[in-house]
């Protein structure tokens, strides 16, 4: 039933890519859907665009593992679109622009720069990609047993084929599609569960820590230091605290290091040891302020914030589909479509959360909390219906992994075609093949982290680069070439630094702890303010290179089309049809 899921969520992905084809035929197709996708459609795609493997897998599972901190994820991951509504979207679609760094050419003049936002847009979409092939390859070695890189290469191969075969046409169809699949995957589940946990009388907050109903059997992937509230019985195979180990041991209170490929053996009725740093129990688990497991927790939680709340508005990949609105105002309704549209979707993942906490307690243990969407429905109900709800879930998991990975690889190939090639049809699918090739890689060589975290640094990323760039950029007139490129190298050097020590393995496997953990974990409460303030004094220290004609290039910006102000860009497209200023 599970591989049906799989294989209908892959085949009509497909299909409806497919169908897209036959309607793409210029590099304007290819990049922005001819710019004539409206509000509805458009928001909708988005919406399954975004619904990353962070927000459907990862989300439930911070929330089950550090409980209320991580309800910054949604709510900032939501939120972010209010700033693109009030700041970024209209303005940004009457630029005329096709990518990020052609904005930044036409608001500041200098094709270097250009290059260098480029560069950029690579990075930030190369560092999200390789998240969702490891989330990829998680899910299917969960639910099938393969190998984790199997699942990564066949999302790889499923998503260049698709964005290869019809760029921006084919995928806003398929994105669109993938978002009603996903809130159906994720809803479904979570209010079946909702009405089973009322009709047992289950219970949550309880002092007491998480309990296993069944004997378990728990294999310990890699190394993980846990810790025991109470006094613990358990038949244990493979490393413990460093010793070999073969049958029964008491776990004192206190905190254990579990070796890789050791397997655990709970006992029925027995306490649950949770990885190092989460929530002990119920009643801290329900309380702010713990943050996510490090020594500075409050400073954890407001960089979180300051991440997701503007990272938003610096994705590329979400920005270049405000290009494909036919306007301003409808880039604007756009954003205020998604806000419904993710507001809806998010109540359910953290229901999930909750109930994974409750039901795969085991899941705590290893710090492989993504699988909870996965296996909470399956530990709860049996029979067909477990079945059934186990085939819909994977089918979402699938479809969240294929619509972010789509986005992201056009918003590659598109800069790489245009900046780097000639932009030509044939440019933009080489540019897509690299596009996939290259996180594929790098997802098979970094070490696994929690999905959302590990998005949440690409986030930090996308805020100390392309959102100060846009902002200031919009509605500051002496923003200069020369002070963007300091902030963008700043904030993108020194986010980009601990964003690859947090994903090569570094924080959570080369001990760092204190304000350097911390900064490294969560840079963007540091990053975003350095690259804002580069910015504003080298611009200010520059301000004899302020465009000359950046009256008209503001009032092109912020003026109503109904003044007849805006009219696309010139691009270097080769075949798409053109019209001068």
């Amino acid at each position: 039933m599970t591989v049906l899921g799989l294989s209908f969520a892959a085949l009509a992905t497909v299909a409806i890519g497919v169908y897209g084809v036959r309607l793409a035929r210029t590099t304007s197709d290819f990049l922005v859907a001819s710019r004539s996708v409206g509000p509805r459609w458009n928001a909708a795609a988005i919406s399954g665009e975004y619904l990353s493997a962070a927000s459907f897998l990862g989300v439930a599972g911070l929330i089950a593992k550090y409980g209320a901190d991580a309800l910054w994820y949604p709510i900032g991951f939501t939120v972010g679109y209010l700033g693109l509504l009030l700041f970024v979207a209209a303005p940004l679609r009457r630029s005329g622009a096709y990518t990020v760094p052609d904005f930044a050419e036409f608001r500041l003049g200098a094709r270097w720069l250009r290059t260098l936002a480029m560069i950029v847009v690579a990075v930030i979409c190369t560092l999200y990609l390789v998240p969702q092939f490891q989330g990829a390859g998680l899910t299917l070695q969960t639910l099938l047993g393969v190998p984790s890189w199997v699942g990564a290469v066949v999302v790889c191969a499923i998503v260049v084929a698709n964005v290869a075969g019809g760029g921006m046409r084919s995928i806003t169809f398929v994105q669109a599609f993938q978002y009603w699949l996903k809130l159906t995957a994720v809803a479904i589940p979570a209010l079946v569960l909702c009405a089973h946990f009322a009709g047992s009388g289950g219970a949550l907050g309880s002092e007491a820590p998480p309990t296993v109903d069944q004997r378990t059997t728990i294999d310990i992937t890699t190394d993980v230091v846990v810790q025991v509230p109470l006094e613990e019985r358990a038949t244990v195979t493979g490393t413990v605290d460093g010793r070999a180990v073969d049958g029964a041991v008491i776990l004192s209170p206190g905190e254990h290091e579990l070796g890789s490929g050791s397997v655990l053996v709970l006992d029925a009725g027995a306490a649950v040891p949770i990885v190092s740093g989460a929530p002990a129990d119920g009643r801290e688990w329900l309380q702010p302020g713990g943050g996510f497991g490090g020594d500075h927790p409050l400073y954890q939680v407001y960089s979180l914030i300051i991440a997701t709340f503007l990272g938003t508005m610096g994705l590329p990949h979400v920005l270049v589909r405000f290009y494909t609105n036919p306007d301003g105002r409808a880039a604007r309704a756009t954003s205020l479509a998604v806000i419904g549209l993710l507001g809806v979707f998010y109540l359910f993942p953290t229901l999930l959360g909750v109930f994974s906490r409750l039901y795969v307690p085991e899941l705590l243990i290893t710090g492989t909390s993504d699988a909870a969407v996965l296996l909470v429905p399956g530990a709860v109900l049996s029979g067909w219906t477990g079945q059934l709800i186990a085939a819909l879930v994977a089918a979402g998991a699938i479809a969240a992994f294929l619509s972010t990975s789509s986005g992201l690889v056009v918003s590659i190939a598109g800069v790489v075609s245009t900046d780097v090639l000639r932009g030509r049809v044939r440019d933009f699918r080489l540019a897509a093949v690299l596009a996939g090739a290259v996180p594929l890689v790098l997802s098979l060589a970094a070490a696994q982290a929690d999905l959302s975290r590990t998005v949440g640094l690409v986030f930090a990323v996308a805020a100390s680069t392309l959102c100060p760039l846009l902002v200031l950029g919009i509605w500051w007139r002496g923003l200069t070439a020369v002070g963007a490129a300091a902030g963008l190298v700043a904030g993108g050097v020194s986010a980009t630094a601990a964003a690859t020590i947090a994903v090569l393995g570094g924080l959570d496997h080369g001990g760092i702890t204190g304000w350097p953990g911390a900064i490294l974990g969560y840079p963007a409460a540091v990053t975003v303010p350095l690259a804002f303030a580069v910015m504003i004094v080298v611009s200010h220290l520059t301000r004899a290179q302020v465009p000359g004609d950046i009256a008209r290039i503001l009032t092109r910006l912020h003026a109503p089309e109904r003044t007849g102000m805006g009219i696309d860009r010139v691009a270097d497209l080769g075949d798409v049809p053109r019209r001068e200023p």
